[in-house]
């Protein structure tokens, strides 16, 4: 599975997941080699049973809706971790086989190729070896390759310079703008928006920052030695710090101390068995990010809502990217369809992140590392529940894998597009899930009228009631959320937790099979942020993780 909207599912045990001609969901075995091979997913639950198409359109128009908001609290997210979460998804469903299709792969290589793993895949593919991964990687084999900034005029003379280092390495040749454009990394996923973008940038950075300290220190095998560093401490950075903001911390304590209770409890890699992804964490536990979305960023010095650009908007952050925009401000949905259209190749100079508001320093004691103060917001996430910003009800054609072709404009809709794929898989309901893991359902108050989130007295009686009956599993774990602090709860965060349990285990590098192992570039042996992934893979320098300045 390489695209987010990916028009099946190869379901282990099941076959492959569809919609037949007429749009409704089908069963099929595997056709051709290819589709063997393919990202495996399995099924948790139970098989459920769809709502109908006008009650999907009616409740993405519901989750959609223009109207306010609330931003996460107690405490708040910093804004970067929505897409540290984008940039995970990538790395769990990241096909390292998909550039060997048509050569030699071992069994060993396909079967754990396909499947999900937390071991930075998106970051390294398949290593400097790889032919077709050889470009993401500097001459010497070892360091991985960095790109370099587009000079520009706006809005003033210190951003009419190159800067090497803070944009994706770029092919920078090529018949077409789009050819020319083309992220030099393994997933082109992480090129979809600029802050996904910016978070593989540093994920590099901090690989070749762990190169040169163990070069100084004349480790040998010294490109393997760095990936295992570099691969740990992100697994412990995410067990730590990233999942208990967004899942009930008890449940993450008790799946990471007592293992798993319901997913693939009887496997470990012991036993030769890698692990699958089940369809009801990719197709709606984990796009709980969705709702953490904000419409717009506080993005640096120039894009804040006190600065000459104002603040980023999403669309923006959509436009400065190759894979989804044409690195041109002011262009609208239909020129960013066009994979060629603008004229510059390279991300411009002013839309460097400054990753000060993008996370929170003062969590490691680096006040000095505070942005200047505005009323804007826009440094925090929305909070975890039931609506979305409505910008995502019509996102540009690259974000799903659809430039080139022809769709009905709801299917630029994110929540009809989270619906529909549900109903693709036949995906459990919320009740079916909540007593599958043997927890107390959501109330038919509390999905219907939920606490600050979607409102849903737009859709009829019947509708509502099919809804409260049958609730659609990612609506129902973000119903749950509201419920909870703004946090993945029993149904959700159990799902979620017990999944990256198993993605880590199943990896190649594993703090799951090695629990004695502790970090080396925290504060102390048991810490390690991701403020503390950045301070280290920008050196700690004011003048990196913010190189346009206040």
């Amino acid at each position: 599975m390489k695209r987010h909207g990916s028009d099946s599912f190869y379901v282990v045990g099941e076959g492959v997941l569809e919609f037949d001609r007429d749009g409704q969901p089908a069963t099929r075995q595997p056709l051709t080699v290819e589709e063997l091979r393919r990202f495996r997913f399995s099924r948790l639950g139970p098989v459920g049973t769809p709502i109908d198409e006008m009650t999907r359109v009616a409740l993405a128009n519901a989750i959609t809706a223009v109207v306010p908001q609330q931003d996460s609290t107690d405490p708040p997210i910093p804004a970067g971790f929505t897409y540290l979460g984008q940039f995970v998804d990538h790395d769990m469903t990241m096909d390292r086989t998909e550039a060997q299709l048509g050569a030699d792969v071992t069994v060993d290589e396909l079967v754990q190729g396909r499947s999900p793993a937390l071991d930075l895949d998106c970051l390294y593919g398949r290593g400097p070896t790889d032919p077709h991964d050889r470009i993401c990687y500097d001459d010497d084999g070892v360091s991985l390759a960095v790109g370099t900034t587009s000079p520009t005029t706006f809005p003033d003379a210190q951003v009419d310079v190159e800067m090497e280092g803070f944009d994706l390495p770029r092919a920078g040749k090529g018949t077409t703008a789009a050819d020319r454009r083309r992220a030099l990394i393994p997933d082109a996923r992480n090129d979809e928006n600029l802050a996904v973008a910016q978070t593989h940038l540093a994920f590099i950075r901090f690989h070749n920052r762990v190169v040169a300290e163990l070069a100084l220190k004349g480790r040998r095998r010294l490109f393997a030695v760095a990936r295992e560093l570099v691969v740990r401490h992100y697994q412990w950075m995410l067990v730590t710090d990233f999942l208990p903001r967004i899942v009930d911390p008890a449940i993450v304590t008790d799946v990471f101390r007592n293992g798993r209770r319901f997913f693939e409890t009887d496997r470990h890699p012991g036993l030769g068995m890698s692990p699958t992804m089940p369809i009801e964490f990719s197709v709606a536990a984990y796009r709980l990010g969705h709702s953490m979305i904000r419409g717009s960023y506080e993005w640096n010095r120039v894009f804040n809502i006190t600065g000459p650009g104002s603040n980023a908007s999403l669309l923006l952050l959509f436009t400065f990217t190759g894979t989804s925009g044409n690195f041109q401000g002011g262009s609208q949905i239909p020129e960013l369809d066009d994979p060629n259209s603008g004229f510059v190749d390279t991300l411009p100079t002013n839309w460097i992140a400054d990753l000060r508001r993008l996370y929170d320093f003062t969590e490691v004691d680096r006040p000095d590392l505070v942005p200047p103060a505005t009323a804007g917001g826009g440094n925090v996430t929305k909070r975890i529940d039931t609506l979305l910003v409505d910008p995502l009800n019509m996102l540009p054609a690259g974000t799903f894998g659809g430039r080139g072709t022809k769709f009905p404009d709801i299917h630029r809709n994110l929540a009809y597009r989270n619906l529909a794929r549900a109903r693709m898989v036949r995906l459990a309901s919320g009740q079916q899930m909540a007593e599958f893991l043997g927890v107390a359902p959501l109330s038919t108050e509390q999905i219907l009228q939920g606490d600050n989130g979607a409102r849903l007295d737009t859709l009829t009686a019947e509708q509502q009631v099919r809804i409260a009956t049958d609730t659609p599993l990612w609506f129902y774990i973000l119903r749950e959320a509201e419920f909870n602090n703004g946090l993945l709860g029993p149904v959700g965060g159990r799902i979620v937790a017990e999944v990256f349990h198993r993605a880590i285990e199943g990896s190649r590098t594993s703090i799951v099979r090695e629990p004695a192992w502790r970090p080396l570039f925290g504060p102390d042996s048991n810490t390690f942020r991701m403020t503390d992934l950045l301070l280290f893979a920008f050196e700690g320098k004011a003048d990196l993780l913010n190189p346009l300045g206040d």
